[in-house]
């Protein structure tokens, strides 16, 4: 383009900061391209021919079309807006997630939240088949194409209420005769919770089980009702035990802690809008960082 402004190989070379014999070999290679001559050389003088204005008409349109998709490319990566979808396992989907939400919102307001709860393993696996971009679950599911990031630290307590087990501690053998209500298969409380009972040499199958529930707020409503205990984290029993209405009670020598992760897909781009939602909860102060 710039030869056919200037009608001069030696302007348009000073103009482009390129050597002349460079210019001139990108229009013979062009010429033999489109199999046509584009300039006529008469003397120092180029004449352009009927092809080369076809062309040059067509590529000035090319340039501004590509101008405006540069700017429009720039202002979606500048806008943050629009609906973000994530998922997120029962105790961060309920207990956690609404207030970051609700400050994210307060500092990006174009955004509005669509927030899917589920088990570790529905999230992990939601993510894994393209159908989330992010989510936030409560356990590694030894995924190989998911990122991991610890998000925030959490402890599984033993809880009752009182009138069911009025006890500070208890040993191994007392806790296999405890009446039990657990999640279900999938729950990352349940993994963890099998994890640390498996090294102290108790199977899930050896408690004594009388209830399995799919979420964390029918487990507390049957343990305060006094259905039994269960081992919960304590990020969704902390106002029951400042009530009172259940209690923490210690299994000697175990001390459970895991980590919430915030999970990605190894191999996805996210987009400008989850790449800052991604970044704002890994700089939350609470975050546990690697």
């Amino acid at each position: 383009m710039s030869v056919f402004k200037n009608k001069s190989f030696s302007k348009a070379s000073e103009q482009l900061h390129l050597t002349q014999p460079t210019v001139s070999s990108h229009i013979r290679a062009l010429e033999e391209e489109l199999n046509c001559r584009l300039f006529d050389r008469i003397g120092r003088t180029i004449i352009p021919t009927k092809e080369a204005e076809h062309l040059y008409t067509h590529a000035a349109e090319i340039v501004e079309n590509f101008k405006g998709i540069k700017t429009k490319v720039r202002q979606l990566a500048e806008d943050i807006k629009g609906e973000l979808v994530i998922g997120a396992s029962t105790i961060p989907g309920t207990y956690i997630i609404p207030s970051i939400v609700s400050e994210f919102k307060r500092k990006y307001p174009a955004v509005s939240f669509q927030v899917l709860i589920g088990d570790s393993k529905k999230i992990t696996d939601m993510v894994m088949n393209h159908e989330l971009l992010l989510g936030i679950v409560g356990a590694k599911m030894d995924n190989g194409k998911a990122e991991y990031f610890p998000f925030i630290e959490d402890e599984l307590i033993l809880a009752a209420a009182p009138k069911i087990l009025n006890k500070k501690a208890v040993n191994n053998e007392e806790l296999i005769d405890i009446p039990f209500v657990i999640r279900e298969e999938g729950s990352g409380t349940r993994k963890i919770m099998e994890k640390y009972l498996s090294e102290r040499g108790i199977s899930s199958k050896g408690l004594n089980v009388i209830a399995v529930l799919g979420s964390t707020e029918s487990i507390k409503e049957s343990v305060k009702a006094g259905l039994g205990a269960s081992i919960l984290s304590k990020v969704a029993v902390i106002n029951e035990l400042k009530a009172g209405t259940l209690k923490e009670i210690k299994i000697k020598g175990l001390s459970m802690k895991r980590n919430f992760y915030i999970i990605t897909h190894k191999k996805r781009t996210l987009p400008n809008n989850y790449r800052i939602l991604y970044e704002f909860l890994k700089a939350r102060p609470y975050s546990k960082h690697r």
